[in-house]
């Protein structure tokens, strides 16, 4: 594989880095970031075929001001430049989103890089997501994935540090547009050995891609989840990766999250230990540790039929001390789902609030338990529907 190794000066803007990148993507390979810490203005677009690489601890790439430029008008979907109150502090080339207060969120969200600035108005890469009127009180920010990839392939990141300073951000991103580290409609991608914080959103999230592989990674103290595969992904391996004081769940299975694998994993003092939902099936949560959230510790969420959860294994995995605050047990399953394995477990009740190991609303049918081993539950299982058990 092909190799470069910047040099502090080469790497002290993410400008440069950005044209660093750009230039591997002709022929592939590493590029090695040096011990630094940068504070960046934009995000950093992987490419395919290119493995961004650090020096562990050592590199950290920390997000810079989120500012909010209020729109001085109407806008509507599609358009590829926006009218602003002000485009003082923005340049061509930075990774900015589109919000409101008031109805879009989600996917009606914009992301996307500025390409020109024409007195007030902001030129894009592409098209925004949605209508913005004056009375959704409109805006464009510098809010963006500290490293991200679209429809990319064969791409890595590996061995750094990302700092979300949250605090230095007026407005969050949503998970489903972005996270402080995001691909979307990409495949063949590898995160191993990043430790994430503090971000104002997700901690990492990936939505419509196939075939990733997160590794040894860590995602803390961000104000969504931490971990967030959504969208129609599908064959992911989490491996010895960990979610811890995120203000969500510690792991989410967003929405169509399918043949996923959760291995070694560790998830504690989140909203939630891990939460998975609509059409979210034949996944697998295998020896994790989920502990000390102030909800569920597995939250099988409200999916009504036909999009109901079912065909999930959760195997040898250590549920305890969890729904302190919110939620009706250990684990709690709800609404119509089918098909569901428990086995191996050791499920411990929390010494503050004593509820149920398993809560198991009267509509779930299916659920296999076997050689789960329970403490300190009261009871151990709630369940109206005693053939469930």
């Amino acid at each position: 594989m092909h190799e470069r190794r910047l040099t502090p000066d080469e790497a002290s803007s993410a400008a440069l880095i950005q044209v660093a990148i750009d230039e591997l993507a002709v022929t592939g390979g590493r590029l090695v970031l040096p011990e630094m810490t940068l504070t960046l203005d934009r995000g950093l677009c992987l490419r395919s075929g290119v493995e961004l690489t650090g020096q562990g601890a050592g590199t950290v790439l920390r997000k810079g001001e989120g500012r909010v430029y209020p729109l001085s008008g109407y806008h509507n979907y599609g358009m590829c430049d926006l009218p602003l109150r002000s485009t003082a502090g923005l340049e061509v080339g930075m990774t900015v989103s589109v919000h409101d207060n008031r109805t879009h969120g989600g996917f009606y969200e914009t992301f996307a890089t500025i390409t020109r600035i024409d007195g007030d108005w902001v030129g894009l890469d592409h098209g925004i997501q949605a209508d913005y009127s004056a009375s959704q009180e409109p805006c464009l920010t510098t809010v963006y994935p500290l490293v991200f990839g679209h429809g990319i392939f064969a791409a890595a990141l590996r061995d750094l540090r990302l700092e979300g300073n949250r605090r230095e951000s007026e407005k969050g991103m949503g998970g489903c547009r972005g996270g402080s580290v995001y691909f979307a409609r990409s495949r063949d991608l590898e995160v191993s050995d990043v430790e994430e914080s503090d971000y104002h959103g997700e901690g990492l999230s990936f939505q419509m891609c196939r075939d990733v592989r997160i590794l040894n990674c860590r995602f803390d103290d961000n104000t969504g989840n931490g971990l967030h595969p959504g969208a129609g992904s599908t064959n992911a391996l989490f491996m010895g990766c960990a979610g811890s004081g995120n203000d969500k769940s510690g792991f989410f299975f967003c929405v169509r999250a399918n043949h996923i694998t959760v291995r070694d994993g560790t998830f504690t003092r989140n909203g939630s230990g891990m939460s998975i939902g609509t059409r979210d099936c034949h996944n697998h949560i295998d020896s994790c540790t989920v502990q000390d959230n102030s909800g569920p510790g597995v939250l099988i969420r409200q999916s009504p039929a036909p999009t109901e959860v079912h065909s999930c294994l959760v195997s040898d995995c250590r549920i305890a001390g969890n729904s302190t605050q919110t939620g009706r047990g250990q684990v709690e399953i709800v609404s119509d789902a089918h098909d569901l394995i428990f086995t191996g477990n050791e499920i411990t009740g929390s010494s503050r609030v004593r509820k149920p190991g398993f809560f198991i609303e009267p509509s779930v049918r299916g659920v296999f338990l076997e050689g789960n081993r329970m403490a300190g539950c009261e009871p151990d299982i709630e369940a109206r529907d005693t053939s469930l058990t």
